[in-house]
């Protein structure tokens, strides 16, 4: 006889047709983050057609959806799962045959295959019904790609009535064996914060220097000071990555500029190293600014903490992905500094993060995720609904004892 996570497994391989249709529809129509609106009316129908009560426009284009267990009274615990759902400005250069028709817009980070599973997932949950010792709150967010999709939700109040005791969600990567599973507990992925310095100075003609503050020679030497902070101020321990990505001065090459502007990233694992890295970067960038007579503007308009996974949580989906994919399938990695603000659920609802395989076996890996020619192997959507729906099951049944 079969046991639950054995039918699991199998259904979850009978649905990979319908998976891979919701994943190539999904990925010729993809929508940058908070306008996903098309992609979140598909999985909402989908929900309602489940018969599920449906709540939409969380977090502007997020979707929530509740599967309550046959027996499941007023006390049993919920659980969260989240998959997300948007694109990236990124112009596509895969020739696939299901290609982005979206000019500028591409799922190049897998989204598309994780809102197939996450509809894969509610369709085995409502299947399986009296197998739930609680309720699991489906959540399709928006705007994960470094836009604060999770915090919009979470201001909506995604987490109450009722609130989550733990989270769950798992991101398919290009780079790892085909239905590799890595679990692990503590930090898996960095906070990411983004950053903006404004450099201003005082223009002028080209040819007399002497009467203007150089805004573009400012510019380059915070560029290259700020390259001291990780070097000197942080601890040789710790992790951290200062990047400028994009540095903006000047019009044409006879003209002094008044203005730059550089836009940035920081990464970390520490809370504490988070906050001496915004600290440092103001306090660098003044300083040479002072000492070269310009001014500057400092703001940190965007980022999220780092996945850090509960022991807990980990230990669930340890068991439950030797059932799936095998022991030999299992493995760990060293903490990459990649964001995701899955943390933000994590750090109220602490669960765990995982990584599912998604490379070819035939041909190896595919293109790094947010390549314009980012693809993954198919055949990882089922494991990933397996995965999933095998987690609520099996941590809803632990709490209950």
């Amino acid at each position: 006889m079969q046991t639950i996570t054995e039918r699991i497994n199998q259904e979850a391989n009978e649905l990979f047709p319908q998976l891979v249709a919701w994943r190539r529809d999904f990925h010729a129509h993809p929508e940058l983050g908070f306008e996903e609106t098309r992609t979140a009316g598909i999985v909402a129908e989908h929900l309602h057609d489940l018969g599920l009560e449906v709540s939409t426009g969380i977090g502007k284009t997020g979707v929530v959806a509740m599967v309550e267990g046959d027996e499941a009274d007023e006390n049993a615990p919920t659980l969260l799962l989240r998959f997300d759902m948007d694109a990236l400005p990124i112009h596509e250069e895969t020739g696939l045959p299901f290609a982005s028709q979206n000019p500028g817009v591409m799922h190049a980070c897998g989204h598309d295959g994780h809102t197939a599973i996450g509809m894969g997932v509610a369709r085995l949950l409502v299947q399986h019904r009296q197998e739930l010792k609680g309720r699991v709150k489906l959540i399709f967010q928006p705007a994960e790609e470094g836009v604060g999709g999770a915090a919009a939700m979470i201001a909506d109040g995604v987490l109450e009535n009722p609130k989550p005791a733990a989270a769950f969600a798992m991101h398919l990567w290009s780079r790892l064996p085909l239905n590799q599973v890595v679990v692990q507990s503590g930090p898996l992925w960095a906070a990411a914060d983004k950053f903006e310095l404004i450099i201003h100075g005082k223009g002028g003609h080209g040819a007399t220097p002497h009467d203007t503050i150089d805004a573009t020679l400012v510019a380059a030497q915070v560029v290259v000071a700020l390259q001291s902070i990780v070097a000197r101020n942080v601890n040789p321990t710790e992790t951290a990555v200062v990047t400028v990505g994009s540095l903006h001065s000047g019009t044409v090459g006879n003209v002094i500029s008044e203005k730059a502007i550089l836009l940035g990233t920081v990464r970390s694992f520490n809370p504490e190293v988070r906050t001496l890295l915004h600290e440092r970067i103001d306090a660098v960038a003044r300083g040479v600014c002072q000492a070269l007579g310009a001014t500057h503007e400092f703001s940190v308009p965007g980022g999220c903490p780092a996945v850090v996974n509960s022991p807990e949580g980990a230990a669930v989906v340890q068991q439950v992905a030797e059932a799936v994919v095998g022991p030999e399938q299992i493995a760990q990695i060293a903490p990459m500094m990649v964001g995701e603000d899955m943390a933000e659920f994590l750090n109220r609802a602490p669960g765990c993060f995982v990584l599912v395989g998604a490379a070819s076996p035939e041909t190896g890996n595919f293109s790094p995720h947010h390549s314009p020619t980012f693809d993954f192997d198919e055949r990882m959507l089922p494991t990933g609904v397996a995965l999933m729906t095998n987690t609520a099951i099996a941590w809803l049944g632990d709490k209950a004892g």
